[in-house]
């Protein structure tokens, strides 16, 4: 190699902190083709995760232009050289890829590759990837490799890493996708319990203006407004639900900043008095912190809605390596001991869902005439 022994071993721990900071795995691919590129020296590299049907799943190349790699066409096949690293296990190390009798060449606008060296990716004893360089930047010997003992040696320790990184990656998305479909069940749960009660009785409440409005017109254009008070109120349902999805402030501005903005929004839009207050938070994980923006959610409307507050406070406070929400009205407030009826009108279900999903504790407090507190406490990370 061209780096000295210091210096070679900066370069596998520039790699290696490199390849830690990324959890999708496209992201992750990338940095491991570039990493290895650019430790060993060489003009290309590549890494192909294998699918089940004879071909690659992924395939992403360092070094290959845009241009280039559209026009080379479609991802390669596992023949050849790629079919030996994967099925067989064991890394190559070649002066001309091309003088190999595997070598079954490659299409047109494809880069002309000769010097080369190959090695499999194993999670355990399973072969999860390709990882492979071509045309060392170095004068080669006559007949021989430009690649060393040594680039092997640490394209190896690259590559177990490599395994790490990529592995890690793919439950963190297997990961994310249970918890989209988490949430999808629950908004599906939330729906139902919320919107389909409000059509039903719409339903009937139309049949019943349909009834009288022959003989009774008077009723039946009241029931008429009581339709239009239920659509009304069943459209809004189904806009919090849609909002739900998709809290992109929470991303861009962090936890306080979303907190903020929305509740004077809300302090404009209502009767009531609206506050907010943040000491000492710092920042949450993400799951952390959109349970505490949906919890602050729900008890705001609740306490907007049904409980007739003319104060409504909200705090969120740095409490160990975590944090705690408390949302606090001066409205008419309830007995916790008989809600249970009511308690998924009013969220406490959703909202001591969202508490536990991410090992938080939610509490209620209140009484008839003394307003209502609710207050959710989430570890850090």
């Amino acid at each position: 190699m061209s780096h000295g022994p210091r210096s070679g071993l900066a370069a596998v721990s520039s790699a290696l902190l490199a390849m830690s900071r990324h959890l999708e795995v496209r992201d992750v691919l990338k940095t491991i083709v570039a990493s290895a590129r650019e430790l060993l020296d060489a003009q290309y590299a590549a890494l192909g995760v294998p699918d089940d049907h004879g071909g690659f799943a992924q395939f992403v190349v360092d070094g290959v232009s845009d241009e280039q790699w559209k026009a080379i066409g479609p991802l390669p096949r596992r023949h050849g050289i790629l079919a030996a690293m994967l099925d067989e296990a064991r890394p190559e190390r070649l002066a001309d890829v091309r003088a190999d009798p595997r070598f079954e060449g490659w299409p047109t606008a494809h880069p002309d590759m000769s010097d080369f060296l190959g090695l499999p990716v194993r999670d355990g004893d399973e072969v999860i990837a390709a990882l492979f360089l071509a045309n060392k930047n170095c004068p080669k010997p006559e007949g021989g490799c430009g690649f060393t003992e040594e680039d092997e040696e640490l394209l190896s320790i690259l590559a177990q890493h490599a395994a790490i990184a990529l592995t890690n990656a793919r439950l963190y998305e297997r990961s994310r996708e249970l918890t989209i479909a988490e949430e999808r069940s629950r908004l599906a749960h939330e729906l139902h319990d919320a919107v389909s009660q409000k059509l039903f009785s719409l339903r009937l409440t139309a049949q019943a203006a349909a009834a009288l409005v022959d003989r009774d017109p008077t009723r039946a254009k009241g029931e008429l407004q009581q339709v239009a008070a239920l659509a009304a109120e069943a459209t809004e349902e189904l806009r919090a639900a849609v909002v739900e999805l998709r809290p992109a402030a929470l991303d861009e501005d962090g936890l306080v900043a979303t907190l903020r903005t929305q509740i004077q929004v809300l302090d404009r839009a209502h009767s009531a008095r609206v506050t907010f207050a943040a000491h000492s938070f710092r920042a949450l994980p993400a799951a952390q912190e959109e349970a505490v923006l949906r919890v602050a959610q729900e008890a705001l409307h609740n306490a907007l809605r049904h409980s007739g507050a003319e104060r409504v406070d909200v705090t969120v406070d740095r409490r160990g390596c975590g944090a705690v929400l408390r949302v606090t009205d001066d409205g008419g407030g309830f007995d916790p001991a008989t809600v249970r009826s009511a308690g998924r009108h009013l969220g406490l279900v959703s909202m001591r869902d969202r508490a536990g999903g991410v090992g938080g504790r939610l509490t209620v407090e209140s009484a008839p005439g003394k307003g209502t507190t609710i207050e959710l406490e989430v570890p850090g990370g």
